[in-house]
């Protein structure tokens, strides 16, 4: 118990230290702003009154049962991001990244805005006819379908775009993208040129040349004057990072699944259907697929032309059963099985590390599955699960007795040179993990379901910079992306060494 008590300690301490050393980032953070020397020099607010907030903090993110692992430990920047300007606000963070400058990228749905968060929007006026968008009723709606009768309900706020950077202090730097970026989409994303905003902002990655893809698992019904109408969100879109439209992967509208498709897309492209995420190898420009919420596969294209590579489902195997998988049922028909041949929609991520590994969320399974990336995705089967057969390593569960929307939502590696820890986002229990990498142990996990900074609701995304700090993103009602600081260890030793 003392040794717990003196590690807890030392932990906080150690925290508080580094959110000090922030620049204004952080909310209490000492800089050359002299409001920011006045809150404790001479503007009442006591010294060891900032103290005791930063601890609260730091209690709130300590691992879940106290103890200090061989893993790093964070704590929750209050004050990352810095307020938006525009009166903007964001909806359900449906994505976020880290770039090779340690800028964070954002992809956010403005259309999830309720009412009341969208208060400042007024009725809709079409700007080709001149004509009042209304409801059924007839009465007068704004861009998002809300009734606004008499105009704007309050001051705030206002839709932000739907791409959005961010530096590591939390200053907003760019923003481009969707419905609510005037004149973008039909200017600089142009659907005869193949760019068709994804109805459900889904994922969102930036690679090592500082393009930029969205994928989406919209369904594209209309309803109100920013919904899209294109059907299914069967696409990955490229950008240039200010927004430059590159090139599109699938096609938009189209329903499988398909898993097993290679270039049956109008641009020749492989059919997608409701991608979820995607990463760029940068050894080999490869772009690698979640596909992802209505097929069960990772799929493989040339990043710069979108040609078929390969694919795979789970344990590897080639060809994918698209019938097996949505003839299964709930993942509480597999539950206790120590096989499940198939992925289960969705296959929520995918991430490649240093040493050719790739990592695969299936994540209503409630498990990690990892790879060769040398060798899978050959035609191959594996119904049996054995490990070195398809490229097929070894799988880990996650809180295996999960059900709902599961346990494993997204992955990212630590900061050290080995990446030795892997990251893990838990968006049904509302948790946060620290594996370790090659060994898959489980060594930490933090937080809880709640609305309170360092607390989750639906926390979708996890992502990591150089130092090792940890971003979040979150969507249902959470619509929000949080910042932690790393503390203690930069990367991950198993508990038996």
């Amino acid at each position: 118990m003392m040794k717990n008590s003196m590690l807890m300690r030392a932990a906080t301490v150690t925290a508080l230290l580094a959110v000090n050393a922030m620049s204004a980032g952080s909310a209490f953070a000492e800089s050359t702003d002299s409001r920011h020397y006045g809150l404790v020099r001479g503007g009442g607010l006591d010294f060891s009154d900032v103290l005791d907030s930063l601890k609260r903090l730091v209690d709130r993110t300590l691992p879940e049962d106290g103890a200090i692992r061989n893993a790093p430990n964070f704590v929750v920047d209050a004050g990352w991001p810095k307020a938006l300007p525009n009166q903007w606000t964001v909806g359900q963070v449906g994505g976020i990244a880290v770039d090779r400058r340690d800028r964070i990228w954002i992809v956010q749905r403005a259309r999830s805005l309720t009412s009341d968060e969208a208060a400042a929007m007024g009725a809709y006026t079409d700007p080709t006819t001149g004509e009042e968008a209304t409801n059924d009723a007839g009465v007068p709606i704004s861009a998002l379908g809300h009734p606004r009768p008499n105009g704007p309900l309050a001051d705030c706020c206002n839709p932000a775009p739907a791409v959005m950077q961010f530096d590591r202090e939390g200053n907003l730097l760019r923003a481009w993208g969707g419905p609510a970026d005037p004149g973008f989409i039909g200017g600089r994303c142009k659907e005869d040129e193949g760019c068709v905003w994804p109805a459900g902002e889904h994922g969102i990655y930036v690679d090592h040349n500082d393009n930029v893809y969205i994928a989406g698992n919209g369904s594209g019904q209309g309803g109100f004057p920013w919904a899209g109408t294109h059907g299914a969100d069967s696409h990955v879109l490229k950008f240039s990072a200010d927004g430059t439209f590159l090139m599109r992967v699938g096609q938009p509208g189209f329903v499988g699944p398909d898993s097993n498709d290679t270039n049956g897309a109008d641009n020749g492209t492989p059919r997608l259907y409701l991608p979820a995420d995607m990463e760029v190898d940068p050894k080999t420009n490869e772009l690698y697929i979640a596909d992802g919420y209505g097929n069960h596969r990772i799929v493989v294209v040339d990043a710069e032309t979108g040609e078929y590579k390969r694919h795979w489902g789970a344990y590897g195997q080639n060809p994918v059963n698209d019938a097996a998988s949505d003839d299964a049922g709930p993942y509480a028909n597999d539950r206790g099985e120590q096989i499940i041949p198939y992925f289960r929609n969705p296959v929520h991520c995918v991430r490649i590390t240093d040493d050719n590994l790739v990592y695969v969320c299936d994540r209503v399974n409630n498990r990690i599955q990892v790879f060769k990336k040398n060798e899978v995705g050959r035609a191959c089967t594996n119904q049996n699960g054995n490990e070195g057969t398809c490229g097929f390593v070894t799988e880990k569960y996650i809180r295996a007795d999960t059900l709902g929307n599961g346990s494993v939502w997204d992955l990212d590696t630590s900061s050290d040179r080995r990446q030795s820890c892997l990251h893990n986002v838990d968006g049904t229990n509302q948790y946060a993990d620290t594996l370790h990498r090659t060994s898959l142990e489980l060594l930490s996990t933090f937080s809880r379901h709640g609305r309170h900074a360092g607390e989750f609701h639906w926390v979708h995304n996890v992502a990591t910079d150089s130092d090792g700090n940890m971003y979040t993103a979150e969507v249902d009602t959470g619509k929000r992306a949080q910042k932690f600081l790393r503390y203690g260890s930069r990367g991950c030793r198993t508990s038996n060494k």
